[in-house]
């Protein structure tokens, strides 16, 4: 039983994978043959990625520099709230003091580098901020706080902006509703919205009205309080945000539905790879802006989450390894040097 629940998510994963890269595949050959129908008639399928990569070629290399600059922008921006996600969390824990603005900067970088490729975020950036916490003297409990909290806040901003993506475009779920073969009506999706906006105000009367902590023996888990929350409402919409709009400035103007429908389809798309575990959304983001997005053609959505996954994706994983060996290398030199007078020289 146990090998069957170990084996169930990465199963699931794996079908999505497939499903979604095969719908992407039919996708893009289709529009592909609007303008190379004779080369694709006979050719094999390599052939044919062949055939549809160049077209995608074409696609980046006619997103403008100031596009590429801004893309660059919203991603410094993204990581940069992050970070606050970890600040948050450690003033939640009255942690903050004696930890810097850089250590907390680059632990959050390397943390969300490193599971955003990978997958599995609690247990990969457990992992990473297990190891750079407990360094800075945060006891095991701490630190699963600590990355619960940010789990959450995270939540928390997609259900904010969820909220209002719902409230004013419910038309965006339309599409994926059908292809799923299911109703879905846009006064369900407006009551859905608001269902997600009552939440975040729940959530925040709960902070002022102080909750009592909830004690389980020795362990003490406390509501957060209004100095966390307000904190929370800036911080996780801006990560969002941010990396929302990456993939709107390497969009085309052509046909682009605006910034809010491309937050709703990276809300959706990128929501569903964390919950089957899709390292990176591979194949389930393009499948629905794809369908969010029938206005721009398959091969430009192609090439703007290429730019995403560029900048939000690849670029952070490589630069995060040289800080993770100097990280280790400088645990292994303290755990060389000597401890007290017993772990001294001997004498001659």
């Amino acid at each position: 039983m146990k090998r069957i629940k170990d084996l169930f998510w990465p199963l699931v994963g794996l079908v999505a994978v497939g499903w979604s890269l095969h719908i992407l595949y039919v996708k893009l050959k289709q529009e592909a043959a609007a303008t190379a129908a004779a080369q694709l008639e006979n050719a094999s399928f390599f052939e044919s990625i062949r055939i549809i990569a160049a077209q995608i070629g074409h696609k980046l290399a006619a997103i403008p520099t100031s596009g590429y600059l801004l893309a660059v922008l919203s991603t410094l921006c993204a990581y940069w709230a992050l970070a606050w996600y970890d600040r948050i969390a450690l003033i939640h824990l009255k942690r903050e003091q004696g930890i810097s603005w850089s250590f907390i900067t680059i632990c959050s970088f390397v943390t969300y580098a490193i599971s955003h490729n990978i997958g599995g975020s609690v247990f990969s950036g457990g992992m990473v901020r297990y190891r750079a916490y407990t360094s800075k003297g945060l006891s095991p409990a701490e630190v699963a706080v600590l990355v619960a909290l940010c789990s959450f806040t995270f939540a928390f901003g997609t259900i904010l902006l969820g909220g209002l993506v719902m409230l004013f475009e419910p038309h965006i779920v339309v599409p994926l509703a059908k292809q799923a073969k299911m109703d879905f009506s846009i006064t369900l999706g407006r009551v859905i919205g608001a269902g997600m906006l009552a939440f975040c105000l729940l959530y925040t009367i709960g902070a002022w009205l102080q909750f009592k902590p909830l004690t389980i023996r020795s362990f003490k888990l406390e509501y957060p309080g209004l100095n966390v929350v307000w904190r929370q409402w800036v911080a996780a919409p801006l990560e969002l945000l941010g990396a929302a709009g990456i993939i709107y400035f390497a969009l085309p103007e052509q046909g682009n539905p605006g910034f809010f429908v491309v937050l709703g389809a990276f809300l959706l798309s990128f929501s569903a790879g964390l919950l089957f575990q899709v390292p990176g959304g591979i194949g389930v983001m393009e499948t629905v802006f794809i369908a969010v997005m029938p206005g721009i053609p398959a091969t430009a959505v192609f090439a703007a989450l290429l730019v995403w996954r560029l900048l939000y994706l690849i670029i952070p994983l490589g630069l995060s390894i040289p800080f993770i060996l100097l990280f280790e290398r400088s645990q292994m030199g303290k755990a060389a040097q000597p401890s007290g007078p017993a772990g001294g020289t001997p004498a001659a």
